[in-house]
């Protein structure tokens, strides 16, 4: 007969609220473990559960040896080594659900408890979004309570006052927690974001036809753009990132990634100024927050030649490529810089001079031939034939409008019939299908121009943004990646056409909705108001926004600004050592102090010190106290003491006022009407000790109180 859900036990409850916390710990890896694991993973912890609800016996240590081996031969099979971030995730992980198969003692609580603290590190190594920061924070309150539960051993103490004692700890560690996070000296990788975390922008150094359509349903934050002052209009918000001018017939590359960005002994203030182009139309003075991208091309908006990190501790160094910025090194961590552009600004570098401006004619030999006849009649005809590449560009825009193409996120370009894939995508694009994404334009544009020789390059980046109405930033998802195109006129210069303008200007013209992509959305949510959608995503962004700049991005140059501020003129490490230090240590000792004051304290009653009153005065005149009575002795002690001394035969009087009065005070204080007897026992304790005062005098012996301290 299965045991009532009601005769629960108390290690069966501890049990299930132990198992639910590891749960939520392990929760945002799932998508990052293999199959197997978050399968192994959560046939454990159910098989635990189901074993701490029926009270049954635990599994035999031969199941967990056989449990051990296999997570240990899979975890080697599939990441092809036990070491290693992910590797280490995956074992922990199942170690974790694996110890909880033998949770029998208090010690076993603990060490799951220790290994649920370590998961809970791991979930920042793949991010440190504020979302799962507040659920990693409900989840540490979770492991101390059970810690608090494993202490508690008597009775069964509620799980709410469990979370009630971890959360008092919690907010007791928030001053030590914050002197660490401003005052702990930030050494090397130690406070940066991992290498290989973070969210990527998609841009690469390579695209091939179909894959930034892929980018398109990628919704998460690329970057947020402050602007100083005047906005550039929607059409204008073009950010640059990789120009590709190297095309194999499959890929387009960037010979910049092939090139040495930063001569040796080359700074950003002296490789900027290098054919600086002339600045051109309004001047627009923003700062950007890129996202980590793993790239060195930064995107800004297309026309900058000035850009610098922001003031928050970057130390990024960058370098201008004709329009384009290159960092030194990979960007893995989230940067700003203030930047200015010129909405005017060509690159006016020209292609003939330079060897590898060359490739920018280049074609690939026995590829795509169909479209590169059909560039060769084009250009033929009566009014193109001696037509420079400006009216070049104007004619195949023209003919983008009228040819009946359409603009599509889905084009399909995988094989035709399932076997090999097509080896001309251009001509597939151009001649056939006429549907495709943002590249297949700019990629057939470029061929065909380079086809009817004239040099042209596609060019990568994001196009448009969104307004937040929150912060008042520009948010640039990256659903907004775009590629375009650039060709050399001999007259202006580089000069950037974006043909899918011509087939969907409003990808170009007109700001992103709220809801881009409604099928993408989950059933029960597409019927939300789209104003109640754009609403939530504007204060969470604003909240991720704030979160990353003010705590994330927390850099030692801003630590030795605070120091600066506090008065010191040139702090360095050890300053911060010895400041946090300090006041680690002042903390400590106000800690201690405090517990002393809240140390338990036997209560005192009401007759305390009158009683301690009459002690004293009875001392004072020479009297001796009541034998094994601690201070004050009670007052009919004191009156039997009297009675047996000696000077109460040479004092018989005084001898009997003082015992008579000293048993009505013992009777008042045992008597059951107390409601005067605060009055009754002041009067008689003045009596008393009046009455020890003529003892003194009497006795010859000068009354003075003497100074003790009670016992007990």
């Amino acid at each position: 007969m299965s045991r009532p859900r009601t005769s629960l036990s108390r290690d069966g409850r501890d049990t299930l609220w132990l198992l639910a916390v590891i749960t939520v710990c392990i929760l945002p890896h799932l998508g990052r473990l293999p199959i197997w694991c978050s399968v192994g993973t959560g046939l454990a912890i159910a098989w635990r559960a189901w074993l701490a609800w029926r009270d049954a016996p635990l599994p035999p240590r031969w199941v967990l040896v056989l449990a051990l081996i296999a997570a240990t031969g899979l975890t080697l099979f599939t990441h092809q080594s036990i070491f290693g971030r992910q590797a280490g995730v995956t074992l922990v992980t199942l170690l974790t659900a694996l110890k909880t198969l033998e949770l029998r003692a208090r010690r076993d609580a603990f060490v799951v408890t220790s290994l649920g603290f370590f998961l809970v590190l791991t979930q920042f190594l793949h991010s440190q979004a504020i979302g799962l920061a507040a659920l990693m924070l409900v989840a540490t309150l979770g492991l101390l309570s059970s810690l608090v539960l494993a202490q508690r051993q008597q009775g069964r103490p509620p799980i709410t006052a469990a979370v009630g004692a971890a959360a008092r700890c919690m907010v007791m560690g928030v001053p030590v927690m914050l002197a660490l996070y401003l005052l702990f000296p930030r050494f090397g990788p130690l406070w940066s974001a991992p290498s290989d975390s973070g969210p990527r922008t998609g841009l690469s150094d390579r695209i091939e036809l179909g894959e930034m359509s892929e980018l398109a349903l990628d919704d998460s934050v690329a970057m947020r753009v402050r602007f100083l002052g005047a906005t550039p209009l929607h059409h204008e918000m073009y950010f640059r990132g990789p120009v590709l001018d190297r095309f194999d017939g499959k890929h387009w590359t960037s010979s910049a990634a092939l090139r040495q960005p930063f001569p040796m002994g080359a700074t950003a203030a002296t490789t900027s100024q290098i054919d600086a182009p002339e600045a051109l139309g309004r001047q627009i003075n923003y700062q950007l927050t890129l996202e980590p991208n793993r790239l060195r091309t930064v995107p800004l908006l297309d026309g900058t030649l000035v850009a610098k990190p922001a003031a928050n501790g970057s130390t990024t160094t960058l370098q201008r490529d004709g329009l384009s910025w290159h960092a030194r090194a990979p960007l893995t961590e989230r940067t700003q810089v203030d930047a200015s552009a010129w909405m005017g600004t060509r690159d006016t570098l020209d292609p003939r001079t330079r060897e590898t401006g060359l490739g920018n004619l280049a074609l690939p030999l026995g590829h795509n031939p169909r479209t590169l006849a059909w560039a060769a009649q084009w250009r033929e005809r009566g009014n193109l034939k001696e037509a420079d590449a400006d009216a070049l560009a104007q004619s195949l825009l023209s003919h983008i409008r009228q040819g009946g193409f359409s603009y599509t996120l889905a084009p399909n370009d995988g094989p035709g019939d399932g076997s090999e894939p097509r080896p001309h995508p251009i001509d597939r694009f151009w001649l056939d299908r006429k549907t495709g994404f943002c590249e297949h334009y700019a990629t057939a544009f470029v061929v065909i121009l380079r086809a009817m020789n004239v040099p042209a390059r596609v060019v990568t980046g994001f196009q448009g943004a969104e307004v937040n109405p929150v912060d008042g930033l520009h948010v640039v998802r990256n659903s907004d990646a775009h590629a375009w195109a650039e060709y050399w006129s001999v007259q202006r210069g580089w000069v950037r056409i974006d043909p899918t303008a011509a087939v969907a200007p409003n990808r170009i013209d007109r700001p992103r909705p709220p809801i881009r992509y409604p099928e993408q959305l989950p059933p029960a949510l597409r019927g939300l108001d789209p104003a109640f959608w754009s609403g939530l995503r504007a204060y969470t962004d604003a909240a991720n926004h704030r979160w990353n700049v003010w705590v994330l991005q927390y850099s030692r140059q801003q630590q030795m600004s605070l120091l600066r501020d506090w008065g010191f003129e040139s702090p360095d490490w050890v300053t911060l050592v010895r400041m946090c230090a300090g006041i680690v240590g002042a903390l400590a000792i106000a800690g201690l102090l405090w517990l002393w004051l809240q140390r338990p304290r036997k209560g005192r009653s009401p007759w305390h010190a009158p009683l301690m009153k009459v002690h004293r005065a009875l001392l004072a005149a020479g009297l001796k106290a009541p034998i094994d009575c601690p201070a004050p002795a009670p007052a009919l002690n004191w009156a039997s003491a009297i009675e047996r001394q000696a000077p109460s035969r040479r004092h018989p009087e005084l001898a009997l006022a003082l015992i008579e009065r000293l048993q009505r005070l013992d009777a008042l204080r045992y008597a059951p009407e107390q409601a005067r007897a605060r009055q009754q026992r002041q009067a008689l304790v003045k009596e008393v000790t009046k009455l020890a005062a003529q003892w003194a005098s009497q006795s010859g012996r000068p009354h003075t109180t003497p100074v003790m301290r009670p016992r007990g």
